[in-house]
């Protein structure tokens, strides 16, 4: 851990729009803000004028401050849309410019529109992803912290602005590190753009690995048709994604698996974006396809309907973020940021 010795970039300040508001509180109760960094926490500075513009108030003066900036731009818990979350953090990020902050870091910990990287194959759509990323420099911030993106070249859609993409897979090595070396284990991505990272995941925890081949026939739905590698040697499938939204790639995954002849089935995602339609997904297979374990992360707020389910297992990000601020504040590598050692160390 740094030592505490003054900033160059001025007065900590941890703030946050409503939807953040969550995240924030965490962070700032999480432990290196507890050693004299003088850290502040300023939350839920968006509301809206009755005609639904939205309109930021700052209530204290920001002149000199380094801001950390949160917000979750989807948040299930609440009313506000995605659209209504993203405008109220460009507009909180341009009252700390125009109020005098020194620095202004988002902290997205779910990147929405980052799906939107690139026109779906012969549809004429924008890359909605670069415009909301011209958006948020435009907006007045000069650095993003986000956790497992879409997309991991998303930062080149920010330009000369740091973009520091967390990386998931140590955590999720930590996380199922109790299957490593078992020869009837096997590691599943659910698409080709996966496997990548799968690949490194079944390295780390030293087990076999597979690829789903899957295709859309409408948007919100997938079809598994075939897995490439051979599973039926194995008993136990580890599926690891950044994020479960309608849940159709994952009922089909999870369903072909079990056709496959796996037993157990156990999945960890950075990102449940909590849709109805995901729930009863995930509830019937683990009662019917053999889903043991869910582990989801904090990214974003989890509804009361998922909370309840007795196989979900939601994992606190808010300690690495902390983390991460914190060593960004006082001019800190961000390497060995993760507070579990690796399968060599433990």
């Amino acid at each position: 851990m740094a030592s505490i010795n003054p900033s160059p970039r001025g007065r900590l300040l941890v703030a946050s729009c409503q939807s953040g508001a969550e995240m924030a509180t965490a962070v700032m109760a999480a432990s290196p803000f507890e050693d004299g960094t003088g850290a502040k926490l300023l939350t839920g500075l968006d509301d809206r004028f009755s005609d639904g513009e939205t309109i930021v108030r700052l209530h204290r003066d920001v002149s000199g401050n380094d801001v950390f900036l949160f917000q979750a731009i989807y948040d299930p818990t609440s009313p506000r849309t995605v659209d209504e979350n993203y405008m109220a953090f460009w507009i909180a990020a341009r009252a700390f410019r125009e109020w005098g902050a020194n620095h202004v870091t988002a902290v997205l910990p779910y990147l929405a529109y980052a799906r939107q990287d690139k026109p779906s194959s012969f549809e004429y759509e924008p890359t909605t992803a670069k415009l909301t990323a011209d958006f948020t420099r435009t907006a007045g911030i000069d650095r993003l912290i986000t956790w497992h993106p879409h997309l991991r070249e998303i930062h080149g859609f920010y330009g000369e602005t740091p973009v520091h993409s967390l990386d998931a897979l140590k955590l999720f090595v930590h996380l199922f590190a109790d299957f490593a070396g078992r020869e009837d284990v096997v590691a599943v991505a659910p698409d080709a753009g996966a496997s990548k990272f799968i690949t490194h995941f079944g390295r780390a925890l030293n087990v076999a690995c597979a690829i789903a081949s899957k295709y859309r026939p409408r948007p919100e739905e997938a079809v598994v048709n075939e897995i490439i590698g051979d599973v039926r040697r194995h008993r136990v499938a580890i599926v690891v994604d950044d994020m479960i939204s309608s849940g159709g790639t994952m009922v089909a995954l999870v369903k072909k698996l079990a056709a496959e002849g796996i037993e157990e089935i156990y999945v960890g995602v950075s990102h449940n974006l909590c849709q109805p339609t995901s729930l009863e997904g995930l509830i019937d297979l683990h009662e019917n396809y053999g889903l043991r374990r869910l582990i989801v992360t904090n990214t974003i707020p989890q509804t009361s309907s998922f909370l309840e389910l007795p196989f979900l297992e939601v994992y606190d990000l808010a300690p690495i973020f902390a983390q991460a601020i914190f060593r960004i504040h006082y001019n800190e590598p961000l390497q060995d940021l993760f507070p579990f050692p690796t399968l060599e160390e433990a």
